[in-house]
């Protein structure tokens, strides 16, 4: 997510400007902060965030992942391929979330906009994994049905507590950017203890007994929807659904059709679906193959944990060095730099690193920090520039859209990289054209470049869609209707959920 308005202004009881508000972040401390921010924002919010960023999204997300691996790999035992494009399709439910914030926006239940919908997805969630973790024998698809289930439960939290964010960066403007703060600290917090205990608990209960121990995360998520502080909103007229869900639908289509951002868009899309996965053929080859490193499970999930350090450097040197810049020109340097990382996975695969006398633990460490870095600085202006595509009064909604978007290149990229191991011949046994792979993939992340063109050349602070588009002409009225808008619209936070 990223906030809505950094200027000088006030906001109810406080009077807290930008550059003390980042002053408080960093002398307070975390625990004055957070008491700061309960005050100010109710503790059942900050309570929220912490427990759906943090815990249920970062660290059972993560936990989620590695699980979702071996269980693919050893109780299902399907080819890397086949797991490549499966896994995918868990990927659906966050391609449809501007469906879940549009619901939530308009479609209160029992007069609660937000609250029914934690609590719906919190019991979603411990359901599909009970299923998994307690049934003996379950068959692939039905795995597969119930892992998108509680892919769906994960994606309505998010929109959910995305839209509680929007609200309170409205109504408390002045403390946007501690809220942000606070949701990506938690986010990678939860990540990097996620990962550290994936491949200890992966290694003690089984893949199957950690979906067992993950119904805890989405229960959490349930007592958030318990708990949580929200106004309820009497005599609401279902009448009025269809004619919302129908203005939302031609504002984001009248915006699509602008050049301006149908363009960027395709190469957001064909950026990310070109940058081939072939994740699945590497894991098994890191894990499987005697001519590979042979790692165990704790030193997959310590490895993962690492490159959560990396994203984490990657967005500080991006916030320190790089958010002024161009563009166009940051977008070719970073897909170069992309492309250019992915060589590390060619030097371990051809097992040149031993050559050199660099270990594999030592050298797959550092191949993880640097492109889970790099992977960061190239995610983060595109980020910037869905941020500032979303035009006024349908903000929310319509960056779940085009996030929509990423999601569907994400996919694309996965089932890309299945075939890719198919055609090659990458099974369980074979990866003497893993090599192979990896070459091909790091040359189709050079592919993108030729579409530069698409990208604004405007700097990320001025760049700007027309008047017209963003509706900056409009009345009072029209301003003062959009306002009640966005305090309903669900921003998304991107990431690694992604």
């Amino acid at each position: 997510m990223v906030a809505e308005d950094q200027s000088l202004e006030n906001s109810g009881s406080i009077h807290v400007d930008k550059g003390e508000s980042r002053f408080r972040n960093v002398i307070c401390g975390p625990v004055r902060w957070i008491k700061m921010l309960s005050k100010e924002l109710h503790w059942s919010f900050v309570f929220g965030v912490v427990s759906l960023y943090g815990i249920n999204q970062g660290l059972g997300g993560s936990m989620g992942r590695v699980a979702t691996e071996y269980y693919m790999k050893d109780v299902q035992k399907v080819q890397p391929s086949e797991s490549q494009a499966l896994t995918a399709i868990t990927k659906i439910p966050w391609i449809i979330k501007p469906l879940w914030g549009i619901l939530t926006d308009v479609l209160p239940i029992f007069g609660y906009h937000r609250r029914p919908y934690f609590i719906l997805a919190g019991v979603l969630g411990v359901v599909s994994m009970l299923f998994i973790s307690l049934h003996g024998n379950l068959h692939l698809y039905f795995a597969l049905m119930w892992m998108t289930l509680s892919s769906a439960a994960m994606a309505i939290a998010d929109v959910t507590i995305d839209a509680c964010t929007a609200y309170n960066s409205i109504k408390q403007s002045a403390l946007a950017s501690d809220m942000q703060s606070l949701c990506s600290l938690s986010s990678s917090i939860g990540a990097l203890v996620g990962y550290f205990m994936s491949g200890i608990l992966v290694h003690l209960v089984g893949s199957k007994g950690v979906f067992g121990l993950l119904t805890l995360p989405f229960a959490l998520v349930s007592v958030v929807g318990i708990v949580f502080s929200e106004s309820h909103v009497p005599g609401f007229s279902y009448k009025q659904v269809n004619q919302r869900f129908t203005d939302a639908g031609r504002a984001m289509w009248r915006t699509m059709k602008c050049s301006d951002v149908w363009r960027p868009c395709l190469y957001m899309y064909i950026s990310l679906a070109l940058s081939l996965n072939i994740h699945e053929g590497l894991f098994y080859w890191f894990t499987d193959s005697k001519d590979g490193p042979m790692f165990a499970q704790e030193t997959v999930g310590f490895i993962l944990s690492i490159g959560s350090v990396g994203s984490i450097l990657g967005a500080t040197l991006y916030q320190l060095v790089l958010k002024d810049h161009p563009f166009r020109g940051l977008c070719l340097w970073t897909q170069l730099l992309f492309a250019l990382s992915g060589m590390l996975d060619l030097i371990l695969v051809l097992r040149l690193n031993l050559k050199f006398g660099l270990p594999d633990y030592l050298f797959i460490v550092v191949d993880e920090v640097v492109s889970q870095m790099i992977g960061r600085l190239k995610w983060m202006p595109l980020l910037v520039l869905t941020s500032k595509l979303c035009p006024h009064g349908i903000e929310g909604t319509f960056f779940a859209l085009l996030m929509s978007i990423d999601n569907a290149g994400i996919m694309t990229s996965s089932w890309l990289g299945g075939v890719l191991l198919h055609v090659l011949k990458v099974t369980r046994t074979e990866f003497g054209n893993l090599w192979l792979a990896v070459l091909v993939r790091n040359v189709m992340r050079l592919l993108p470049l030729f579409v530069l063109f698409l990208v604004p050349k405007g700097d990320q602070n001025t760049f700007k869609l027309p008047s017209e588009i963003m509706g900056e002409d409009s009345e009072e009225g029209d301003e003062k209707e959009e306002a009640r808008n966005l305090e309903m619209a669900s921003l998304v936070h991107s990431v690694d959920r992604r």
